[in-house]
């Protein structure tokens, strides 16, 4: 049997911009990428602490430590600058794996986008 399960969590990052007129996806400062294990084009939720809305698209990465969470595409409609987000991948694997499996969960510093 196989199981989803949480890969990574960025928790509680600050949008910095919503480009309406982008093609689509949450454009993520590449440091959070890595340190949340997040790879370009993986399929990233994401829960806005501001207004409830909760949506899918993929991640493509930003200027190193820039803090930047910009959300492009119709995604923009769904947020305003300065919303609180919590972005969330996930994993598919074996049920007997996924007992073991720990997620990288991110906490930057909530004022700035930045790894503490």
């Amino acid at each position: 049997m196989q199981i989803h399960v949480v890969k990574s969590k960025i928790h509680r990052v600050k949008v910095t911009g919503a480009d309406l007129n982008y093609i689509g996806s949450i454009t993520i400062d590449e440091d959070l990428m890595d340190a949340a294990n997040i790879v370009e084009g993986e399929k990233v939720q994401i829960v806005n602490n501001n207004n409830g809305e909760r949506l899918e698209t993929y991640a493509i990465p930003g200027t190193r430590g820039s803090g930047e969470i910009t959300l492009n595409g119709a995604a923009a409609r769904k947020v305003a600058k300065g919303d609180v987000l919590i972005l969330i991948t996930y994993a598919i694997m074996e049920f007997e794996a996924a007992k073991d499996f720990k997620p990288a969960l991110v906490f930057p510093d909530e004022e700035t986008n930045l790894l503490k």
